[in-house]
């Protein structure tokens, strides 16, 4: 059987994420019959909509078991930009990022007030689809938890959840985005394998390339490389480099030598509240809040 299909299909830029080609062939008496045949667009999954995607955050407060967290946070997450929060151990970074997609709702005597808009969508708000805010929000944590199954299955894990059932659908799903986290070469002739027996470097790419295919709008890493070796820790920065042209991320970090490398944007936090935020060349050669001179200095960590 051969299929007929336009060079470079995956390259050309459509409104849509299938697109219908033909194939011929024969059928039992020698008759040339042609069928319609739907192919997925891989690439179309990095391309999002031209409205800008924004995390907007008003008067947010985070009280667990009576003690409170988070103290009227106002903030706005730029588009496509790296943001990196910053500020000393304990002073609610991991908080905050977990609010943006209602990971605080595990949380035992957990009580929040104030506004999430996610995209003009109140998430704190009772009426808010928890699932499709998930969707939106790919989550890279301190240390990989590859699910108990193969390298194949913990990218296509979330695709079939979501409806993506067909089987040459997930094969192109899943190569497009282990190429995207950097790392098909290492695992094409193995895919079939347990996640598990991945390095630690390997498991975390493994990890954003199963957040990536589901499409989310924003990437939240917390601490994503802290227990990993300097060049998987390297490795894990380039892709987020390259990876912002399409996605915001968001990125709480205790490094404050991989927020001078990688951060556009910053969120300088200590004690629950928001003490500075900016550009990352304003924050770190030019703060305003004697807190932040203070931190960037080393007088506390």
């Amino acid at each position: 059987m051969k299929l007929l299909v336009m060079k470079n299909l995956f390259k050309i830029p459509v409104d849509v994420s299938e697109l219908r080609t033909e194939y011929q062939t024969e059928n039992a008496l020698g008759q040339i019959i042609r069928k319609k045949i739907r192919f997925f667009r891989p690439d179309h999954k990095f391309v999002r909509n031209e409205s800008e995607s924004e995390i907007h955050v008003s008067d947010l407060n985070v009280f667990i078991k009576g003690n409170q967290i988070l103290k009227n946070v106002n903030l706005t997450i730029p588009d496509k930009k790296i943001t990196c929060i910053i500020g000393p151990s304990g002073c609610g970074k991991t908080t905050l990022l977990k609010t943006f997609n209602r990971l605080t709702d595990s949380v035992e005597g957990v009580k929040i007030t104030g506004k999430i808009l996610v995209n003009g969508e109140d998430i704190i708000g009772s009426g808010a689809e928890i699932t499709r805010l998930r969707r939106k929000m790919g989550l890279i944590s301190q240390r990989p938890c590859p699910l108990p199954m193969s390298i194949f299955d913990n990218i296509a894990y979330g695709c079939r959840i979501h409806g993506i059932r067909n089987r040459r659908k997930l094969k192109l799903i899943v190569k497009h985005y282990l190429e995207a986290a950097g790392l098909w070469e290492e695992v094409k002739d193995r895919l079939r394998t347990p996640a598990v027996r991945l390095s630690i470097g390997q498991q975390q790419r493994l990890c954003l390339a199963r957040s990536l295919a589901v499409e989310p709008q924003f990437i939240l890493a917390d601490e994503a490389t802290s227990s990993l070796d300097p060049i998987s820790s390297k490795i894990i920065e380039e892709l987020f480099m390259k990876l912002k042209q399409n996605y915001s991320i968001i990125m709480v970090t205790h490094t404050l030598r991989q927020a001078l490398r990688i951060a556009d944007y910053v969120i300088f936090m200590y004690l629950g509240e928001i003490i500075e935020t900016g550009n990352a060349d304003q924050v770190f050669n030019h703060p305003q809040h004697e807190l932040t001179k203070k931190y960037l200095s080393g007088a506390f960590s």
